[in-house]
């Protein structure tokens, strides 16, 4: 495995790029991940706001070293529109957490979040199919959550953002998935739900609001977040104090490592 005392003039560059940054765990996972596979390269974490997004891909792109980028909170529909390419999911969501360099020098988008968060509560037991569940958060990753659920088997998706116009996009966007699922507009109330998803900022920082209505958890929901730090968010404690079970962002990324990796390595397939 390559060590970072062997960085050297030849090691390939991948970069996370987001606002916060210092919240993500993603470096060190994905290098070492890449290193396992004898490839000299590092990834290296950039603090990006969203006006400066579109001139900061125009600069590093002209960085004939760097090969792959991931997008997070709050890039991800940026990101996509930087994309020459891009798979069907990304596409159909219109949004890009990982971008991959083309030999003609553009980028090649996918959304993974929606796959990691899936394959991550199945990790931890929780079986979508035929379930009730509640989403709150209709951005990137939100959106990617949504459509993986639907594709998962969910019988009833309630989404819940304050943006409403943001909410009335995803919600057009996924009429035409499954026709046997129904998908409305929910509220931060859980009742009735087997699946509750946090896919917003909310519980990064301390004071952050609740994004449900904690007190109408039952032990028989399965919690998710998306947030990796911390660790274990206000929501994911409070589910777990009432018996819930449950999955941190941590879950969500470990569960997409190597099809992080091997996309952006060119290896998926």
């Amino acid at each position: 495995m390559t060590s970072y005392a062997a960085l050297n003039g030849e090691t390939r560059v991948f970069i996370i790029v987001g606002d916060p940054i210092a919240q993500v765990k993603s470096p060190a996972a994905v290098t070492q991940a890449m290193n396992a596979l004898g490839r000299n390269c590092i990834m290296v974490p950039m603090h990006v706001s969203p006006p400066d997004f579109d001139r900061f891909m125009a600069g590093v792109g002209r960085a004939r070293n760097l090969d792959g980028i991931i997008a997070t909170v709050p890039h991800k529909f940026a990101a996509y529109a930087h994309c020459a390419t891009a798979t069907h999911r990304a596409r159909f969501l219109g949004s890009a957490n990982i971008m991959r360099r083309t030999p003609d020098g553009g980028w090649h988008g996918d959304m993974s979040d929606g796959q990691g968060f899936v394959e991550g509560i199945r990790a931890a037991g929780c079986k979508p199919e035929g379930g009730r569940a509640l989403l709150v958060g209709a951005g990137g990753a939100g959106s990617a959550i949504a459509l993986a659920l639907l594709q998962a088997g969910v019988s009833e998706l309630a989404i819940h953002d304050e943006d409403a116009a943001r909410l009335d996009a995803l919600m057009e966007r996924l009429s035409g998935v499954r026709s046997s699922a129904v998908v409305h507009a929910g509220s931060a109330d859980p009742t009735g739900c087997t699946l509750v998803v946090n896919a917003t900022p909310a519980g990064m920082a301390a004071g952050d609001p609740s994004p449900v209505q904690v007190d109408k958890l039952t032990p028989n929901m399965f919690v998710g977040d998306v947030i990796a730090m911390p660790a274990s968010t206000p929501l994911i404690e409070a589910a777990r104090r009432l018996g819930c079970p449950t999955q941190g962002g941590g879950g969500m990324f470990a569960a997409q490592l190597d099809l992080i990796r091997d996309f952006l390595l060119g290896r998926e397939g």
